[in-house]
């Protein structure tokens, strides 16, 4: 008997009429990959079975042409044609013995057919959400009927590519939770009352059961509050007692909160767990398996929830995809070895770019297939050659924490005395983003461990001292540093500022220069979060703070990450005044003068300081007087000088640590093989005349 004080989440559970081997449910979450890029997406989902998780769901998966999401890249089993793609993800998965599941889904509200044209169906009539000028027709008993016809045929197809469980979706955007929901008004038998309310979903879970004959396990994914008071569906009312209306009746209950965005929220504004308040009391009115999530990435909370009852399985999808082998690392006592999720949220991205998954801390996600990347596992060197990285930024642990996984005698440089570059600067020094350190602890963790990697701080090299040193292979890492003259994208001159102010960049914030008394203005051509975050610091430290920026919105790039409605509340809270379509002209005589986007029209704002937060300079002179070194000295020892991160060019921390193992893993590698694959639409059935 395992006496692991982690057992419980490797004990097999009974789920309708399948097994799954362990606790960890991999809950359905888009890629960026799907039926698009089903060899890239197979293999993304196959890595995950590898590494122990014992259910490995798909992503939204569309019924019908109804329900058509594109642009967003997702899955769909509209025909049988959808059938093959399909089929290699739940071969992948199968392989390792794992179970899978595919995501049911008719979305409605959220979609407006941009592609098959189809009129959008749903419980009332109303604009699709967005702009898009498109509605949404209000689903007449017919069209109900033909959605019990499109659910079951696409129920029968996924039993044949060999799925074993059925999810039910009753997200957020999905036709089932727009029923069930407060807001759903029908005067119906599918509307009033929560027993009519849950109608659809309740008819929805047996089409699927009788469609796939009791050979699949079937799941219903359902939002238990709405996070929205009475308006929604609350956990504490309707939402537990819908959950009762139909207890028995799927084999699992898969809950989630709010939007995409509740229920995924970043580690700035949501700690590990944070849903477990709405969990408590579902396994009173149920006695059916059920999972959750919340971004769970410590064994210790895990077992706790199911030693509490809280929940049966562990339900991840972010986690999953900073360490595919989180399970595997359980189950063997490697602790230290998981590679936490830091909440960033930049996996989430990927869908919207409608490209791979990426991750901050695992840059092998997404490359799986298209470069042959494990997460665990890597090619052996291919030489005696030594490396010499300089600079200890996310970059360059990555960089050589690869080179040394891969047996290369490794030496890292770093200038300061600490490790961690900008990671531990922002980390370190700028609010909510304490959780950004575990790409640098997990990092020096893994080289701790390599005793062909030594490691030297306070070592701040010239170009004698590089050469001195002797390594045929030099790779610079220095980073970057941020501008404080405004140029940016809205500006690609330096903004005219006189002596009245005084200019700061966000690395004089973070280095604790004294800002001047007064109001501040953050200027914030970036758009991510460096600007929210400095104005917050700010505003904190007692100054009244203004945050302009060019875009519409603050923080723009934050919608990508399911950050920006909580950026601006957050920041309103803090008392940080906003102004958006603003780009900056000049300072003169106190008064920085901000022009409107697009109407040009001026505004004049008193301020004592600005903090310039619009682009960066990478660290590169080191680079190039050793490209000058080598081109004038004929016989140097050094053979290549590379350079990755911040350094090559500036970029989010997600692109540092990917540069970083890129350039590990294609070092001394033959050309042919560091070209990335692509997926081509087939054209054997196509005539051309």
């Amino acid at each position: 008997m395992d006496s692991s004080p982690f057992a419980s989440l490797f004990e097999p559970l009974q789920i309708g009429p399948v097994t799954t081997r362990n606790r960890f449910y991999q809950t359905p979450h888009c890629n960026g990959m799907g039926n698009l890029r089903p060899d890239a997406h197979a293999r993304m989902r196959g890595i995950k079975a590898e590494g122990g998780w014992g259910i490995v769901n798909t992503e939204n998966c569309s019924v019908h042409p109804s329900s058509d999401l594109m642009p967003e890249v997702l899955q769909t089993l509209w025909d049988d044609g959808d059938i093959p793609v399909l089929a290699r993800m739940v071969e992948a998965v199968h392989e390792h013995n794992s179970l899978a599941g595919v995501q049911l889904a008719y979305s409605t509200y959220y979609n407006g057919n941009r592609l098959t044209r189809e009129i959008p169906l749903g419980p009332m009539s109303r604009p699709v959400s967005g702009y898009h000028p498109v509605q949404v027709r209000a689903m007449d008993k017919q069209d109900i009927r033909n959605l019990h016809d499109w659910w079951a045929a696409a129920s029968r197809r996924a039993l044949q590519a060999g799925f074993d469980i059925i999810n039910v979706d009753s997200n957020f955007s999905t036709i089932a939770f727009q029923f069930l929901s407060p807001r759903n008004q029908r005067s119906d038998e599918y509307g009033g009352s929560l027993v009519n309310r849950t109608r659809l979903l309740k008819e929805l879970i047996e089409v699927s059961r009788d469609a796939t004959q009791g050979k699949c396990a079937i799941s219903v994914r359902l939002i238990i509050d709405e996070l929205c008071g009475p308006m929604g569906l609350q956990a504490k009312d309707e939402g537990i007692e819908a959950i009762g209306l139909l207890a028995e009746l799927p084999d699992l209950w898969d809950l989630v909160v709010g939007t995409w965005a509740d229920d995924s929220p970043s580690s700035r504004f949501a700690s590990e767990n944070d849903h477990e308040r709405f969990m408590l009391g579902i396994k009173s009115v149920t006695t059916k398996p059920v999972v959750g999530v919340g971004r769970f990435t410590s064994p210790d909370t895990m077992a706790s929830m199911l030693r509490r009852g809280v929940l049966d399985l562990i339900g991840a999808a972010r986690p999953s995809i900073a360490d595919p082998f989180l399970p595997n690392k359980i189950k063997e006592g490697r602790y230290e070895d998981i590679r936490e999720c830091i909440g960033c949220n930049i996996c989430v991205s990927s869908h919207f770019a409608m490209t791979n998954l990426r991750c901050t801390q695992n840059p092998t996600m997404g490359e799986e297939w298209r470069r042959g990347w494990h997460p665990e596992y890597i090619a052996p060197k291919q030489s005696e050659s030594e490396i010499l990285v300089v600079g200890a930024g996310p970059a360059g642990l990555e960089c050589a924490r690869a080179l040394g996984q891969r047996g290369y005698q490794v030496t890292l440089a770093e200038r300061t005395t600490q490790l961690g570059g900008r990671v531990t600067r922002e980390g370190e020094q700028l609010p909510g983003l304490r959780e950004w350190l575990r790409v640098r602890d997990w990092r020096i963790t893994q080289l701790n461990k390599l005793p062909n990697v030594e490691i030297y701080m306070d070592s701040d090299l010239s170009i004698p001292d590089i050469v001195e040193f002797g390594a045929a292979h030099i790779v610079m890492a220095t980073g970057s540093k941020w501008r404080a003259d405004g140029v940016g994208r809205a500006n690609d001159r330096p903004i005219p500022v006189d002596s009245s102010v005084q200019v700061l960049s966000p690395d004089d914030i973070m280095d604790g220069v004294p800002v001047k008394k007064g109001p501040v203005l953050v200027y914030d051509d970036d758009h991510y979060y460096m600007g929210s975050v400095i104005a917050e610091k700010l505003a904190r430290q007692g100054f009244e703070v203004v945050i302009a920026t060019p875009a519409a919105e603050i923080s723009a790039f934050t919608a990508n990450t399911l950050e920006l409605a909580r950026v601006v509340k957050h920041l309103d809270e803090c008392g940080v005044a906003l102004r958006t379509h603003s780009i900056l002209a000049r300072i003169e005589g106190g008064e920085a003068q901000l022009l409107h986007t697009y109407t040009g029209r001026a505004q004049q704002l008193t301020i004592a300081s600005v903090v310039m937060v619009t682009s960066r300079i990478a660290n590169d002179s080191l680079f190039y007087g050793l490209q000058n070194f080598m081109e004038q000295d004929a016989g140097s020892k050094i053979l290549t000088v590379g350079r990755v991160g911040d350094c090559l060019a500036p970029a989010a921390i997600f692109q540092a640590v990917y540069t970083g193992h890129k350039y590990a893993r294609d070092f001394e590698a033959a050309p042919e093989t560091t070209v990335a694959k692509r997926e081509r639409v087939g054209l054997e059935n196509v005539r051309l005349v």
